[in-house]
């Protein structure tokens, strides 16, 4: 299909009320200027652009303490993507990358050769890693014990919590990055999980947030507990580099994330907000301390930082108003500093669609 034919999908999907419409647009317009802020960057960005055989960044990007993404919703651009699914929540399909399915029964995991990432003496094998009820922790001494549920989950139907969170609650960008949060704020998500209240912006089959719901319909309200309470005692690394570019990689999705195709070549971005794992498999491989690369339109960051911390030109107030100075949250109200972006872009649709 062409970016043409993606382009009138998609306004054919709105309401053709002309003050609707507008209205619409603007309200998005400011809902899904994210809140973003990249800690100690470093040269993490640079060598992140080496991985993916991209152009190093300017000079000015080692100084920035904080990235604030602003994007708007997927506009008429000709790009060749699949703009929105009108048909299931109004919400563009980039948003939420779907594994291709298989078209055959995949064959057996490999249970016998070791597997490894870098910065670490531990190994798994391929069935290790893809044991729903066993959490792979590649780095045993960078948090504290894991209690039970989230190492190793409780049989048929509760799923270790840090098999698809991590064992240290890092996370990745398909799912939520939980170190950190208020244990509060983590208990009440859960029973919003349960009662339907909080749902997947996308209204399709979406593992990560299935599975999700799956486990936490059958767990105790102990096992929540503790889960809450260990992943509220761990500390945060982000793992995002946000990079300004007009064009970027054309993409594949490996487990639920955008990779660079392997043949390369480049596309425009347009208005989109894509994030990458440099590295299939370290990210196929749950390593936890590897960074992801978040590529959204030029300006993005500096329009982004502005409404986070003045609110102006926007039909709302200030993210620091409720998030805090620093984004790091204010008692129940939670951190959104050094999360993972595209996340973030998720739950805003979540509640501009009413899923949240």
């Amino acid at each position: 299909m062409s970016g043409r034919d993606h382009a009138r999908d998609f306004a054919v999907s709105l309401p053709q009320h002309p003050q609707y419409r507008r209205r619409r647009l603007a309200v998005v317009r400011w809902h899904i200027s994210l809140c973003y802020a990249s800690i100690g960057m470093g040269n993490n960005v640079e060598k992140a652009l080496i991985d993916a055989h991209l152009p190093r960044p300017e000079p000015r990007w080692h100084l920035v303490l904080s990235a604030v993404i602003s994007v708007l919703t997927a506009s008429t651009s000709t790009i060749a993507v699949s703009a929105v699914d009108a048909g299931q929540s109004g919400v563009p399909a980039w948003v939420f990358p779907l594994n291709v399915a298989a078209t055959a029964s995949p064959p057996a995991y490999d249970d016998r050769k070791p597997l490894r990432v870098p910065n670490s003496n531990v190994t798994f094998t391929e069935a290790q890693l893809n044991d729903l009820f066993d959490a792979p922790d590649w780095r045993p001494t960078s948090h504290g014990a894991m209690p039970s549920i989230v190492s190793r989950g409780r049989p048929p139907d509760v799923y270790a919590c840090g098999y698809c969170h991590t064992a240290g609650g890092q996370g990745r960008p398909e799912n939520a990055s939980l170190a950190g949060l208020p244990s509060g704020y983590i208990i009440s998500q859960v029973a919003d999980f349960k009662s339907g209240a909080r749902k997947s912006a996308w209204r399709g089959l979406y593992r990560p947030a299935d599975r999700m719901i799956h486990a936490v319909t059958h767990a105790t309200a102990e096992e929540i507990s503790a889960a809450a309470d260990y992943f509220a005692a761990q500390s945060l690394r982000p793992r995002v580099d946000v990079v300004e570019r007009a064009r970027v990689p054309r993409s594949d999705v490996i487990g639920w994330v955008y990779v660079a195709e392997r043949s390369g070549g480049y596309e425009p971005l347009g208005e989109r907000l894509l994030e990458f794992a440099p590295d299939a498999i370290r990210h196929e491989n749950r390593d936890d301390e590897m960074r992801y690369i978040a590529y959204v339109p030029p300006g993005s960051i500096d329009r982004g930082k502005h409404i986070a911390q003045a609110g102006a030109d926007s039909p709302a107030n200030a993210c620091t108003s409720c998030h805090g100075p620093k984004l790091c949250g204010v008692g129940l109200i939670h951190p959104i500093a050094g999360r993972s972006p595209t996340y973030i872009l998720r739950q805003i649709l979540a509640f501009q669609t009413g899923a949240r």
